[in-house]
């Protein structure tokens, strides 16, 4: 059954006892933030400690300390790592982790944040994110959790539309966040939050999320459409925002900004086949 952190009855305070005696710190429960699997906190040192809880069958061979390694990243607006812990917990098919990093004091992204941001913000995003394509890893992205295929990227494509005769090859990999959400940036300084997913992916992975995610305000998504054009005309790119959109396309109306566009998408792959 999944677990929902977020939830009154899944209490984590075990959890978070266990984080404090490993990492030699205490944390601040009353700026907890609490997310489906994970919660962060500050700390009495200054620092922030984010605490995930993941399923076994979530974790591949790869591991899944990305935060950790995310440290040996260069060039990129991101917190500084300084320590981890992990176990698994006894009474349950899962694991636990704990990354202690810098404690960012621009706050995370709200909604009505994205119409406002600065040019030198969208420089901060565009460097950072070309700084992250150009470095190479052994690890492969996991976006919510699940590493990046190609037969899983079909698979979402074909759920969403079962009748598509697109070219899904997927030829053109880069490093990438893999969770480039909102709530994953920061304002008014730019800064790119929890790395536990990041790896190799098709190119503009994280362009075409952010993209998809804005199409309830046209402004915004046309202007990730505008900084990110690089990742988002190239012929993976457009497969992202496809594969991106058709993520969400079952669980909106049939007029819905992200159906159109994915319709959109699906007639000029099929035009340029």
């Amino acid at each position: 059954m999944a677990v929902d952190l977020r939830a009154e009855a899944e209490s984590v305070d075990g959890a978070l006892n266990r984080v404090e005696r490993s990492l030699g710190v205490r944390l601040d429960r009353g700026t907890a933030v609490r997310k489906r699997r994970s919660v962060g906190a500050r700390t009495d040192r200054g620092t922030w400690v984010r605490v995930e809880r993941r399923a076994l069958e979530r974790i591949d061979g790869q591991g899944w300390n990305g935060i950790e390694c995310a440290a040996a990243l260069r060039g990129i607006a991101m917190p500084k790592w300084f320590a981890g812990t992990a176990w698994r917990d006894p009474d349950d098919a899962a694991m636990w982790r704990a990354d202690e990093t810098e404690l960012i004091s621009a706050a995370p992204m709200k909604p009505a944040d994205r119409t406002a941001l600065s040019d030198a913000w969208w420089a901060t995003l565009n460097a950072s994110l070309d700084a992250l394509a150009a470095q190479k890893t052994t690890r492969v992205a996991t976006p919510d959790t699940v590493t990046v295929t190609q037969a899983s990227v079909d698979e979402v494509i074909r759920r969403a539309f079962p009748d598509a005769t697109v070219d899904t090859s997927l030829n053109d990999w880069t490093a990438a966040h893999a969770d480039l959400s909102w709530a994953n940036l920061t304002t008014p300084a730019c800064y790119l939050l929890d790395w536990e997913d990041w790896g190799m992916a098709p190119r503009g992975l994280d362009s075409a999320k952010l993209w998809a995610s804005s199409l309830d305000v046209p402004e915004v998504a046309e202007r990730v459409r505008h900084e990110r054009r690089n990742d988002l005309g190239s012929q993976t790119g457009k497969l992202m925002s496809l594969f991106c959109c058709s993520k969400l396309v079952p669980y909106v109306d049939e007029g819905a900004p992200v159906r159109k566009e994915a319709l959109r998408l699906l007639d000029e792959l099929e035009t340029v086949r």
